[in-house]
């Protein structure tokens, strides 16, 4: 393992809410210089959920997201207090957002989704053994759930058109796993 080469020397918060703080701190850079380096702190893991049919077909939600003032097509996601037990909230998150329910649950990946500025963690997990029940979104969410072949919706990681991290990694790991002629 590597030494960290930066020195803090001071710290502060400049932010804080229930999902967030954002820290300033003084340091010395791995010249030895003085500077300053900001981080946002994640009070959440980031779940996200491929949802696989036995036809191979894949859940989206689409929705309107206010930090990119878009609209998005992405896997059922949402967060789990980094405290408690992520799988949990995969769980609370895929039935709330889609009404499915699965019978088995696997860990696809891990990542950090901006570690330059941030110490977000998100776990992508593999869902299948899909059946379906009733959604219950958030107040804040306006969602819309698609079902599409997992070839449709690589396709439209390849077009631009899914643009969010955490489910462009997740399809382009369940092509590789379970593209044309293959499967477990």
């Amino acid at each position: 393992m590597e030494k960290n080469p930066w020195v803090i020397q001071s710290q502060k918060t400049i932010y804080d809410n229930p999902w967030i703080t954002v820290t300033e701190y003084g340091v010395l850079n791995p010249s030895g210089n003085p500077g300053i380096y900001g981080k946002v702190h994640f009070k959440n893991t980031a779940v996200g959920i491929l949802a696989l049919d036995e036809e191979k077909n894949i859940y989206l939600v689409g929705q309107y997201r206010f930090a990119t003032d878009s609209y998005s097509w992405e896997i059922p996601e949402g967060g789990e207090l980094v405290s408690a037990d992520p799988m949990a909230g995969a769980k609370r998150e895929l039935l709330e957002e889609t009404g499915l329910q699965a019978k088995n649950w696997e860990v696809l990946l891990t990542m950090h989704l901006s570690n330059s500025v941030s110490d977000e963690k998100a776990i992508v997990y593999l869902a299948t053994g899909l059946t379906q029940h009733l959604s219950s979104p958030e107040e804040t969410e306006q969602l819309v759930v698609k079902k599409m072949p997992l070839e449709q919706a690589y396709q439209l990681v390849e077009q631009g058109v899914i643009t969010d991290s955490i489910s462009v990694a997740a399809i382009l790991k369940t092509k590789l796993l379970f593209g044309e002629g293959k499967g477990k």
